[in-house]
């Protein structure tokens, strides 16, 4: 078991995830039993709430799949994904505290209430496709020097949310070099000799599908260097309790 922390220990800063410096909160704040400290950030990520959220996510979208996808690929991007407002479906989005600038979003679909998108062209092995699922799509950073910090804490929050509904199996798929920065965070080949995939709800580019087993990121994820940010860190300032009107 780690040390729990001490006066001065809860008061020391060291870098977050990224290089952004976390701010550690006061000496005398209430920790929770489950974690060893507490770190506040420069950003906020909560669940969207409202058509104008989801409008703002969309804009993010499209900037964001610009920079890497050709012109033919984003006609829509700029609209709603009816699929964001659907039970079941959580789009998460980080703001800075500073102006409430939009700085990243993902979406989590779990297989709750229809397949994942990925099954549309990928069969999942008979142990997870009986299981609850949930696929994280729409990743999108807004162009930061500290983008990597927003996409991580999006991750922690999206296993959080995931974890909280019960979900067993948190699924991506990612292109190259994303699918390295999922490999970093515990994700493993669901099929390690399909390779790179074509998948019909993601422009139907190759792609690696991956996955990680909440069940045992805990014992598969000790001495990893981010197992302290991710699990013995609370992070106040992600907020996964407002639903809103997406139901």
């Amino acid at each position: 078991m780690l040390e729990q922390p001490t006066m001065s220990t809860v008061g020391a800063s060291r870098p977050a995830a990224g290089g952004w410096y976390a701010i550690p909160a006061p000496a005398l704040l209430q920790q929770p039993d489950r974690y060893d400290r507490r770190e506040l950030l420069p950003f906020r990520v909560r669940v969207a709430s409202g058509e104008e959220d989801l409008r703002r996510v969309a804009h993010l979208r499209y900037d964001a799949y610009a920079r890497h996808l050709p012109p033919a690929l984003m006609h829509g991007l700029l609209q709603v994904d009816p699929l964001d407002r659907e039970p079941g479906v959580a789009v998460l989005m980080a703001e800075s505290k500073v102006d409430g600038e939009l700085l990243g979003t993902l979406r989590i679909q779990t297989n709750r209430d229809r397949p994942l998108l990925l099954q549309q062209s990928y069969e999942l092995p008979p142990e997870m496709a009986q299981a609850r699922c949930a696929e994280v799509t729409r990743l999108a950073v807004a162009q930061h020097a500290e983008s990597r910090l927003v996409k991580t804490v999006l991750l922690k929050a999206a296993f959080y949310w995931c974890e909280a509904q019960g979900v067993r199996y948190v699924l991506v798929t990612a292109r190259a070099p994303l699918d390295r920065q999922y490999a970093r965070l515990m994700f493993r080949d669901v099929d390690p000799e399909k390779g790179f995939v074509p998948l019909a709800h993601v422009f139907s580019l190759p792609h690696r599908v991956m996955v990680c087993d909440i069940a045992r990121a805990r014992m598969d994820g000790a001495g990893h260097p981010l197992y302290d940010f991710w699990f013995n860190t609370d992070h106040p300032d992600i907020d996964l309790t407002s639903r809103g009107a997406l139901g």
